[in-house]
């Protein structure tokens, strides 16, 4: 009963608060930034939707993943940037504005990658046989958890900028809030398997989520993207949805243990995004005096 309480009324009402947040913080100049940035813009979303999928199924494979926890990670590789990422990115004196759009773009993209990328993963790791189909309805409830919420705030920010200004902050915490109780509600129920799940998937979720930062900045910077426009990109692809991957995958996957992978990678991408970010903050700052010095 309580796993049911909290698949089917609290984890989409998390994740809806969560969305909306996301939902303020956009608008149609978001989405029309691509042209803005073209270069980084498609560096980002192809190194998302693309190699990152590659990468964590050779991490699956490489670390003998269980089918279904194979499956959670490939899941979490498929969810779009949480919200974090605009955070982070901030913090490491990223291009927040690019982060805006990357998160919208992907966003948008992921209604359909996801569920692709989740089908053919199940059918790669667990057969035909015992794969769960992603019927219609469970597409469209993809969509619902993910679009329609973020439309809504759209739209208050559209007809209600001043509003939607007063609103950013209060949802933010409370999507921060509610973002550690969808994580502590994930390891609570499994609290008496969590130290095995860890050693399972421990591992394989910590190289996962340092090869999303390595990547995400890494390849940017090889394909002359800017420093702070490669920090953007590195938080956004290091920094996924989370819990987005967990009610996904009590709700609609209806599978407790493929929820595992996306809970323990949101305790670990933290700390890594936290030093990672440090780490850019510091060269940004010792980069300032050093050009500053330079003679005109």
């Amino acid at each position: 009963m309580e796993r049911d309480v909290v698949a089917t009324v609290f984890l989409p009402i998390a994740l809806g608060v969560i969305m909306l947040g996301l939902g303020l913080t956009l608008q149609l100049a978001d989405f029309k930034r691509v042209i803005v940035y073209p270069r980084a813009v498609i560096v980002g979303l192809c190194a998302q939707m693309l190699l990152l999928p590659a990468i964590c199924l050779g991490i699956a494979h490489a670390f003998a993943l269980p089918p279904e926890l194979a499956v959670g990670l490939m899941l979490l590789a498929a969810s779009p940037g949480g919200a974090t990422a605009n955070l982070f990115s901030h913090l490491a004196k990223g291009d927040v504005a690019l982060n805006i759009t990357l998160t919208a773009v992907n966003s948008v993209l992921s209604l359909v990658t996801m569920p692709l990328i989740v089908g053919l993963s199940m059918q790669h790791f667990m057969g035909t046989d015992k794969a769960i189909p992603l019927q219609l309805d469970k597409v469209l409830a993809v969509v619902a958890v993910i679009l329609v919420p973020v439309v809504i705030g759209m739209v208050v920010r559209s007809k209600n900028a001043s509003l939607a200004n007063r609103l950013e902050k209060p949802v933010r915490i409370i999507s921060a809030v509610f973002l550690v109780l969808v994580i502590a509600a994930a390891v609570i129920k499994q609290r008496s398997e969590i130290g095995d799940q860890f050693a399972e998937v421990g591992l394989a979720a910590l190289a996962f989520n340092v090869a999303s930062l390595a990547v995400g900045y890494l390849l940017p910077r090889a394909f002359g993207v800017v420093r702070k426009q490669a920090v953007a990109i590195g938080m956004e692809i290091g920094i996924h949805n989370g819990t987005l991957a967990i009610t996904l995958a009590l709700t609609v996957l209806e599978s407790q243990r493929m929820s595992v992978p996306p809970a323990i990678y949101s305790l670990i991408m933290f700390f890594t995004a936290g030093a990672f970010g440090a780490w850019m903050a510091k060269r940004s700052d010792e980069e300032v005096p050093a050009a500053a010095s330079q003679p005109t």
